[in-house]
Order: C-alpha cells, then structure tokens, then sequence
C-alpha cells in the first residue's frame, strides 16, 4: 500500500479591505468638482450620485449643489473627515460672496474606490459646521 504525501491545507488568504478613497483624495475631488465658482455641467452630470441628481432636479431655482440661487465669489474646502467603516466621507465647503457673509455646508463623498467617486449628499443645515 503506498500512502501519497499531502500537501499541508492552504491557509485562506487574509479578506483583504475593500478599497476606500482616503482624505487626501476626497479632498482633491471637492476641489475640481467645485472650483472656484462652483460645479460645471460636466462635474454636474458625470461626478453626482444619482439620489441627489434626483434632488437637484426638483429644486429649479435653488442651486443644491451650492447650497445657493447665485454662483459664489470664492470656494474653499475644509479639512475632509472620513468614517471608513461606513464608506463616507465629508468636507465643509465655504462659499465667500462679493455681498454678505461667508455661508458653510457640508459636502458628502462615497469612498467605495471600486467605482469612480462621485458627490452623494449636500447638507445646507446653517449651525452644523
């Protein structure tokens, strides 16, 4: 009778991490999306989730994306947090205007790296930033 040697189990490889857009990248996307007057039509069309595409339909006169009616003087992104685990990220976004005073909002990203990033959510709440 001869016994064949067995090769020792193969142990399964680590469950790699899904792959998650960092700060530094989040960052640099709210930076070209919103430049320094705000989103063009193409930003607007290719780099926008679909629900808040959605919510920008219906809001004509109120600009979503900029949390405004008018185009800003200035846009300055703030320091990007993000919850891995929860595969978001967000920024606050400062627009500056010739005429009053500087508004805040918060931008949201989806940082699922499998699939081009892309803004997913606006929140226009004044005091939450």
């Amino acid at each position: 009778m001869t016994l064949a040697a067995s090769a020792p189990a193969a142990t399964p490889a680590p469950k790699k991490a899904p792959a998650r857009y960092n700060a530094e990248e989040v960052h640099h996307f709210l930076e070209g999306f919103y430049g320094n007057h705000g989103p063009r039509p193409w930003e607007r069309k290719h780099m926008v989730g679909d629900a808040l595409k959605k919510r920008v339909e219906k809001n004509k006169k109120y600009d979503v994306l900029l949390c405004a009616q008018n185009a800003p003087r200035d846009i300055a992104i703030g320091r990007v947090t993000t919850a891995q685990s929860a595969r978001v990220g967000w920024a606050t976004v400062t627009t500056m205007w010739n005429r009053g005073p500087n508004q805040h909002f918060t931008a949201y990203v989806d940082l699922d790296a499998s699939k081009p990033i892309k803004l997913t959510q606006i929140d226009c709440s004044p005091g939450r930033h």
